[in-house]
């Protein structure tokens, strides 16, 4: 597998050195400074290209080129924002970016409700609070239709959950929640939030769905044709958050969206951790059925709540079982090596971290300190290299 990491541009605390010391032989950016819609030139890709490689590095994956809101949409400005979209990425695979990871979430990026979730070893974690987000969709936002989007108990809970809450509480919930998270596509008020929110008001997931594969037509051919694999990112988390369609959840999600448009180029992004937050997930087995269409992966781990909650655990603890999971990664390279491929290495990053010792007292990406990711990086590289032993000896 490439070990890979996140690197948010020059703006990023974390530097490409850093990266380097973890022991990363691939970057995994975009251009995020340039995140309306206009074309990603030839220039800017060969800019950040070469600040990578000064790095002694390679661009293993570009995340993301922003997907717009009127291509999910599909509304009168979706041509235009299409096509730009395709030049952006026929100019990635000409300048010799392998990989490009996108997704398809409406409105809202990855949500976390606690950027600073205590762990038992005096970290902090990433936490997905889901009586927290009700109180907020339902009694602070105040969306319309949010109480009955939820079970009575649930919203019971919340109401009582907002009531001990400060005024600090509630805005620092609510800047978690929408005003954008470490390359996200847009940051939000909670005024500008709602007309976002309304504008999918008529938009069902089988609409929805159904835009998604239209917007796989016209990609695909130019992703095929400039040696690009794309790699679409579910949903984080995959499940609804404020009434909207989300239709990268679950295993019939990817089935759909493969056959849909039945070629090598169009696979996906295997975000262990996301997948993992959705009850009935089972993440090894995803795997093992999408094998060969997993372009890039995110190693990282969850442990769930029984109500749709969940903490980013260790990159060893948690739901994921990650040995077996490294274990279908490394066989499904395997196979690739023999049959000659030229992607048989996947792309990987430790995704997320918890924030570790002095990176406590720094200022940097939530989920992407750098201490926890390199321990996270180490740490799967350990079960790399145990993985391929035992499939040494027992061959």
């Amino acid at each position: 597998m490439l070990e890979s990491w996140r690197w948010f541009g020059p703006e990023d605390p974390v530097k490409l050195s850093h990266a380097r010391q973890a022991g990363a032989h691939g970057i995994v950016t975009a251009l995020h400074h340039i995140y309306d819609g206009r074309v990603w030139t030839p220039d800017d890709v060969a800019e950040r290209m070469a600040l990578v490689r000064k790095a002694g590095m390679v661009w293993s994956v570009c995340e993301s080129i922003p997907v717009n809101s009127a291509i999910k949409l599909r509304n009168e400005k979706w041509r235009s924002y299409v096509d730009a979209w395709k030049e952006s990425l026929a100019n990635l695979g000409k300048g010799g970016v392998p990989v490009v990871c996108y997704n398809f979430m409406p409105v809202v990026d990855w949500t976390r409700t606690n950027l600073l979730y205590p762990t038992e070893a005096g970290g902090f974690a990433l936490r997905f609070d889901m009586i927290d987000f009700v109180a907020y969709d339902a009694f602070v936002l105040k969306r319309k239709g949010a109480e009955g989007s939820y079970a009575p108990d649930v919203i019971e809970a919340a109401r009582k959950r907002l009531a001990g809450m400060s005024e600090s509480d509630v805005l620092t919930l609510e800047k978690n929640i929408i005003a954008g998270l470490p390359g996200g596509e847009d940051s939000h008020t909670r005024e500008t939030i709602r007309g976002h929110i309304a504008a999918f008001d008529d938009v069902s997931d089988e609409d929805m769905r159904a835009n998604l594969v239209e917007f796989l037509r016209e990609v695909v051919p130019v992703a095929a044709e400039n040696n690009v694999r794309l790699a679409i990112h579910p949903d984080d988390p995959p499940f609804s958050l404020f009434g909207l369609p989300r239709v990268v959840s679950k295993v019939e999600d990817v089935e759909t969206l493969l056959a849909a448009v039945d070629h090598e180029a169009n696979g996906i992004t295997l975000c262990a951790g996301s997948y993992a937050s959705r009850h009935g997930n089972d993440v090894v087995a995803m795997a093992s059925r999408f094998a060969s269409r997993i372009h890039f992966a995110h190693l990282r781990n969850v442990s769930k709540e029984a109500d749709g909650s969940f903490v980013e655990s260790e990159h060893l603890g948690g739901d994921v079982n990650m040995v077996s999971l490294i274990s279908v990664l490394r066989k499904e390279e395997r196979r690739r090596a023999a049959e000659g491929r030229a992607d048989h290495v996947i792309p990987m990053r430790p995704d997320h971290g918890h924030l570790l010792i002095d990176d406590q007292e720094k200022k940097v990406n939530p989920g992407y300190s750098c201490i926890g990711r390199l321990k996270g990086l180490a740490e799967l590289r350990g079960v790399i290299a145990a993985v391929d032993q035992f499939s040494t000896e027992a061959a």
